[in-house]
């Protein structure tokens, strides 16, 4: 498996903001897998069901309990342990809860991204540095065409704002402190609606679905029209490995943003997602609630990823129903023991590995 990294990993300080959400919990598990020394920074979980707390991660990695907001004690955790590649993935990662609290969001995904990079640069043993932010950072039009790198970041809502701000902010460190040939080779990556196990986030629809079926009662769906770049969750993170490993062995020809999103058949509509989650789940129903923020989120985005398909030979494995029974899978997991779903996490990493070498013969 660490073929297509290049064993990079194996033998690594890898620290990881956001261990105990949803995307770097799966990051933190995939680096253990890889032979790295995991080191985590992030607030607690937010319930008993989230991926870090069932797959007991906290027994495995490293943690650190932390703000990301709050950098001398981001900074002592980077200076203590000296890791040599870093990912960010804390932040404040909901739309609708960003119109809520827009002064929590933009504080931590703005001023949080800037506490990263002074880590950063403050701390020589760092090699690669990747902030993970969103699809949503660029100024959506709405149109049919997919957002390339160098299109224009923007957003309207606070969440969509802040990750184009956090884009920002990666660019200009690295013109300005990261430009030198011995200084951290510096990118940004961007995916699209991600789903998998162990996500319980409100105001996400496949949670959502999963709760729901889980307590037989109907799906509620509001915008059941609003087409999503689904992804199942080792797709991107996949991406995120590869440029890593690239960025370590090769250097600043990988620098700069990227794009990592589906295949164009799995952008299906919400109603669709809906549909076939129920089908394979084996039972069912759902019902549209018409509400009055179904308008606060865009009903079309997606993203142009053929930079990172013809410079980085990343491309997604997984077809839509594929992404869904993998996502299923991971989420019926409630008899089973902490050692069991992390070992089953495992196998659907060795498992989508296996696809993706079979994929490329």
């Amino acid at each position: 498996m660490s073929s297509i990294f290049n064993s990079i990993y194996k033998g690594k300080t890898v620290l990881v903001t956001g261990d105990t959400g949803f995307k770097g919990s799966w990051l933190a598990i995939w680096l253990l897998n890889l032979g790295a020394d995991v080191i985590g920074y992030a607030l607690n979980p937010k319930t008993e069901r989230d991926n870090y707390v069932i797959c007991n991660l906290g027994d495995k990695i490293t943690h650190i309990d932390g703000d990301i907001r709050d950098y001398q004690t981001l900074l002592k955790v980077f200076s203590k342990y000296e890791p040599e590649i870093v990912f960010h993935l804390a932040a404040q990662s909901l739309v609708l809860d960003s119109y809520k609290d827009p002064l929590y969001t933009y504080s931590t995904n703005v001023m949080g991204t800037v506490n990263f990079f002074e880590a950063v640069r403050h701390t020589p043993s760092v090699k690669v540095a990747i902030n993970i932010t969103s699809d949503k950072c660029y100024e959506n039009r709405e149109w049919i065409y997919g957002y390339r790198e160098v299109d224009q970041i923007g957003g309207k809502d606070p969440y969509s704002a802040s990750k184009g701000a956090s884009e920002i902010i990666t660019s200009s460190y690295r013109c300005s402190f990261f430009n030198q040939d011995n200084t951290a080779h510096i990118a940004s990556v961007r995916a699209g609606n991600v789903i998998g196990g162990g996500d319980w986030a409100d105001h996400r629809i496949f949670p959502d679905c999963m709760q729901a079926l889980l307590n037989h009662k109907p799906i509620v769906i509001r915008n059941p029209e609003a087409v999503r770049p689904w992804q199942q969750v080792l797709e991107p993170l996949s991406g995120y490995l590869i440029l890593g490993s690239l960025l370590y062995s090769e250097g600043k020809k990988y620098s700069g943003a990227w794009n990592f999103g589906p295949l164009s058949k799995n952008m299906v509509s919400v109603r669709q997602l809906v549909e076939e989650t129920i089908k394979q789940w084996g039972t069912g129903r759902y019902i549209v609630e018409n509400e009055t923020n179904n308008s606060l989120e865009a009903s079309f985005l997606h993203l142009d990823i053929s930079k990172a398909v013809n410079m980085l030979n990343w491309y997604p494995v997984l077809d839509f129903c594929q992404t869904i029974t993998f996502s299923i899978d991971e989420y019926k997991v409630d008899d089973l023991s902490s050692e069991k779903v992390f070992s089953q996490r495992i196998d659907h990493i060795n498992k989508y590995i296996e696809l993706r070498n079979n994929f490329e013969r």
